[in-house]
């Protein structure tokens, strides 16, 4: 991903751009399927030079006519091409003559018979990116069949077949790709949902669209990089640097049963740079949680005025790994909210904070979509039916940055673009990895890292993080420790 562009965009946006490419700059349409049937055979070329046959499944779309033009240049080029079409809608005038120019090769139009031929790379043109409507018939069939490949790659042009292209979600049914080739601008539901479940290698081409068209439109969604966001927040410390200048982070948290999810936060912390790092937890862990990483202090606090003079010292707090939803843990988390720090929001504070809604503008929310049904009052499955509009909704609710945490974290601020990571991996689907993202983003905070700032360099790391332990050790089998020494790598920029 690091060769795509940053920005994503709507459908509707990728439509009125497309609309002014060949209103205001005299390119036609039959040009721009021209160039997608030659970016498609390059990606071809490039991801599978063996190939020799190509299947084409083409619906009656412009879709389809960016498949036809890929045939026409693939027999041209000396490729075995077969192209079978599907749908009873006509053709447009560009797709009818990318059809013409693919009869005139003496090549014939197959009818989907219920079964696909044998072929070295099966190519989704089918449905294009303005599907809003759930997928059936011959179409639905079709792609079903297409699931059912496991040897022969499928690359999919534009979007796989049936997945919206602004949530993510397949309607009904969707191609799941090897890779995808995106045009002009990137589609935002690529990221979103079950995008990356589908999607597979996204590869992109402009189309040679003007960048400055581009410009004209501001995007939906910007991804975040440790390049954009954080190359002069991460710079190289002054030599004269001491820990007094990089704050002191303080985690609340780690109720009976649970001292472990503070401890990891805490160390997550420190690694990405805080100057000091308390951990404010039961007394019966006070003295435990530190042995085997003794730079981190360490307060028993059962009396809740026992934490005024550790939040006196601090610069930022990260609230909730551990906390519990007990009288102590309610206590803890209003006393925080009472100090009016820059802090994380996280795990058990934000269950508590459901019950009791606030909004403020001095925190960082960092809610898994059961959290962000709960703080919403609606189900998991509303959250991820559309992550985009219910991160906006969060933001909207309880004020300060929203972190949407899952495949592809989104980050809210109640402004455009949101930002987005694509950064992570399923092996981080393990106990703990909460903890060390909300360490991570407190101890950005404590120093003094502004809080949209703490919150995209925060989750771009903690991604990073865990492909970097994926790399080494593999997905299976990740636990969030295995993450920390991957931290300090990339807070330093060394990767």
């Amino acid at each position: 991903m690091l060769n795509l562009p940053h920005d994503l965009f709507s459908a509707e946006q990728i439509s009125e751009i497309d609309r002014l490419v060949i209103e205001q700059h005299n390119v036609s349409t039959a040009t721009l399927m021209s160039r997608a049937g030659k970016a498609a055979l390059s990606t071809i070329r490039n991801h599978w030079p063996q190939a020799e046959r190509i299947l084409i499944l083409c619906g009656t779309g412009k879709n389809g006519g960016d498949g036809l033009e890929l045939a026409n240049q693939a027999i041209a080029d000396g490729y075995r091409v077969a192209v079978i079409q599907v749908g009873d809608d006509p053709l447009g005038p560009e797709t009818t003559a990318a059809r013409d120019g693919y009869l005139a090769t003496g090549s014939e139009i197959q009818s989907f018979e219920g079964t696909l031929p044998s072929t070295d790379v099966v190519v989704d043109a089918l449905l294009g990116t303005g599907l809003n409507r759930e997928v059936t018939g011959d179409f639905k069939t079709i792609i079903e069949e297409i699931n059912k490949i496991t040897r022969t790659p499928v690359l999919s042009i534009d979007i796989p077949s049936g997945l919206h292209a602004d949530t993510g979600n397949p309607q009904n049914i969707a191609v799941k790709a090897t890779n995808t080739l995106n045009f002009i601008g990137l589609n935002k539901g690529l990221f979103l949902g079950e995008g990356p479940n589908h999607s597979g290698v996204i590869c992109f081409d402009s189309l040679q669209v003007p960048t400055a068209i581009l410009k004209e439109f501001t995007p939906i969604a910007r991804r975040v990089s440790l390049e954009n966001d954080a190359a002069q927040l991460l710079a190289p410390r002054q030599r004269t640097g001491h820990k007094g200048l990089y704050g002191h982070l303080l985690i609340i948290g780690g109720d009976h049963g649970m001292p472990g999810a503070a401890r990891v936060a805490a160390e997550a912390g420190a690694r990405v740079g805080a100057g000091l790092t308390s951990i404010a937890t039961r007394a019966d862990h006070g003295h435990t949680l530190n042995l085997t990483r003794p730079e981190l202090m360490c307060y028993g606090v059962d009396d809740i005025k026992d934490l005024a003079p550790l939040i006196e010292r601090a610069n930022a707090l990260t609230v909730g790994p551990g906390l519990g939803q007990t009288e102590w843990g309610e206590g803890l988390f209003q006393a925080a909210i009472d100090a009016n720090l820059p802090m994380v929001v996280d795990a058990d504070a934000l269950n508590i904070l459901s019950k009791n809604p606030q909004r403020h503008d001095n925190w960082v929310l960092t809610p898994h979509p059961g959290e962000a049904a709960r703080l919403l009052g609606c189900s998991s499955a509303e959250i991820e039916a559309d992550r985009f509009k219910a991160a906006q909704e969060l933001q909207k609710r309880y004020g300060g940055i929203i972190v949407l945490k899952g495949s592809c974290s989104l980050i809210n601020n109640g402004e455009v673009p949101t930002r987005l990571s694509a950064w992570g991996n399923p092996g981080m689907a393990s106990g703990g990895m909460g903890d060390v993202l909300a360490g991570v983003i407190g101890g950005l905070l404590a120093q003094g890292f502004p809080l949209m700032d703490a919150a995209c360099v925060g989750v771009t790391l903690h991604g990073m993080a865990g492909d970097k332990a994926a790399e080494k050790d593999g997905e299976r089998g990740m636990l969030a420790m295995d993450l920390i020494p991957h931290l300090r790598h990339l807070a330093n920029l060394i990767y």
